[in-house]
């Protein structure tokens, strides 16, 4: 098999990974901070989707523009979902929490169905079947672009939690929930903000992928999974295991379509799962317990 045909199949399966390292990152995210695991987080990705191409088709917005609105509303709704309907079960046994996520999830692929129907629906733009040529390699536009789009999220969100005062707050709510009640900090509004911000991450991944692959309601449950594969991978709570993971998952898809078929794509993202599994419960940068 041709060197330069592995090696832009690996490049498209590391600019795709990012996509999804940035969706997994919300994840990490809310589980970090608040502890509470979003089973809803594939249905808010493509509500992200269906987001971008109705801007699209009403406005003709490129879906890298939409990410700015759709964030804001995301964010928003983020924030509303965590004050007002999430906050009460935090401190409620976990299938509690699971029952209203998953009822969560169910309200929301039912009524993209009801929306937009079963039939898939894409963005088409210019850029989309251009590639940069570097030697003999062939980097899709579409697909840089929605990768920047992701190391630019992740990156903001880094420096957010690393120097912003508000983002260290949101830290020592995750590491000592007791502490920070103690020391006056409003833990119930950090954590509607960590929300927020997870949402986001899934917003921008949503107005990105958009312009990869169609957008179906069924997708949902589909990308809910795929994020979990990612973040067991890269280490559940772990914001730079979020993104590695998303790019091994997104290498791994890349060469099962390539090596054997495309419908074996899950059988490789799963046989990684269990390898991380069995070599390192804990994900490739997770702590132990």
């Amino acid at each position: 098999m041709p060197f330069d045909l592995v090696a832009n199949v690996v490049i498209a399966g590391v600019l795709t990974g990012l996509v999804y390292g940035l969706m997994a990152l919300g994840l990490s995210v809310i589980f970090g901070v608040v502890r509470v695991v979003n089973f809803a987080h594939g249905e808010m990705m493509t509500v992200a989707m269906y987001a971008a191409t109705v801007l699209f088709a009403r406005f003709g917005l490129d879906p890298f523009l939409s990410i700015l609105p759709v964030a804001a509303a995301f964010f928003v709704l983020g924030y509303v979902l965590q004050r007002g309907l999430i906050h009460p079960f935090v401190t409620r046994p976990e299938h509690s929490q699971f029952m209203l996520l998953v009822a969560l999830a169910v309200i929301l692929s039912n009524a993209q169905l009801m929306a937009f129907g079963p039939s898939a629906r894409s963005v088409q733009v210019d850029y989309q079947l251009e590639s940069f040529q570097i030697g003999a390699l062939l980097v899709d536009k579409a697909r840089l672009y929605a990768a920047l789009a992701a190391v630019a999220t992740a990156s903001a969100l880094f420096v957010f939690f690393r120097a912003a005062p508000l983002g260290k707050a949101i830290r020592a709510c995750a590491d000592n929930h007791l502490g920070a009640l103690v020391v006056g900090l409003d833990v119930k509004k950090l954590y509607a903000l960590t929300f927020g911000l997870g949402a986001v991450c899934v917003a921008v991944a949503g107005c990105a992928m958009a312009l990869l692959v169609d957008v179906t309601p069924p997708l949902g449950p589909a990308y809910t999974l795929l994020a979990f594969v990612i973040v067991i991978v890269g280490g559940l709570g772990s914001m730079p295991g979020a993104l590695l993971g998303g790019v091994l998952i997104g290498m791994s898809e890349a060469l099962a379509g390539l090596l054997v078929a495309p419908s074996a794509k899950s059988m490789f993202s799963f046989g990684l799962l269990i390898l991380i599994l069995l070599l390192r419960p804990q994900g490739l940068l997770g702590k132990k317990a």
